[in-house]
């Protein structure tokens, strides 16, 4: 009976835990998920992920002002969004953390993360993490790489190494960009995301 019973709280504590939180990402070769959704950026202006699209494509990478793994990463990550604007491919940075907007992740302070890492391009606010949960997103930072025609070719990691820059092999990310760009098919469409949980609302 005790036995039951503990797994019944440990159920209900991991459904309470896990929010909305969906299981998988969307899978390559998915259209555009809530293209025409509109979303408030650091600029004060509304932006769609369909107004973000360049001739190329787009990149949308779910990001935060306040988890370790994104600092960690916040070199690569302002280098993968210029490499990919300077290959006519639009860039949308999403903060979805509607759980800690009052914990570093509000309006203003994606403002002062981005002004502080020179960002020049998109970083969008995320409300009640509606672009999340249709991308299925789970962690920051999470990328998803678009084609021209709104197809999802690339998802999850900038590089094979998250946790430390010097031991990158491969930087997947650019490479499918550069696959993308040149008319081939990209090689690698998936990786292992590694980041802290997007703070979903209980």
């Amino acid at each position: 009976m005790k036995i039951l019973l503990y797994a019944s709280l440990l159920t209900g504590l991991l459904a309470f835990n896990s929010g909305n939180a969906p299981t998988d990402p969307i899978a390559v070769g998915t259209k555009l998920p809530k293209a025409d959704v509109s979303m408030t950026d650091i600029s004060g202006k509304t932006v769609t992920l369909q107004s973000a699209m360049k001739e190329n494509g787009l990149l949308v990478m779910f990001s935060s002002n306040t988890c370790p793994v994104v600092i960690n990463n916040e070199s690569r990550t302002v280098g993968i969004s210029k490499f990919a604007l300077e290959n006519k491919i639009g860039v949308v940075l999403i903060n979805s953390n509607e759980g800690t907007r009052g914990k570093g992740e509000s309006l203003d302070d994606m403002r002062t993360y981005a002004s502080k890492l020179g960002y020049s391009w998109y970083y969008s606010l995320d409300k009640n993490h509606e672009l999340a949960d249709a991308f299925g997103a789970t962690r920051t930072p999470e990328c998803f790489l678009f084609n021209k025609q709104g197809v999802l070719v690339y998802t999850g990691a900038i590089d094979d190494n998250p946790n430390d820059e010097e031991k990158v092999q491969r930087i997947h990310l650019q490479e499918a960009i550069k696959e993308l760009t040149n008319g081939k098919e990209v090689s690698v469409t998936k990786s292992r995301s590694i980041g802290c949980t997007i703070k979903r609302l209980n």
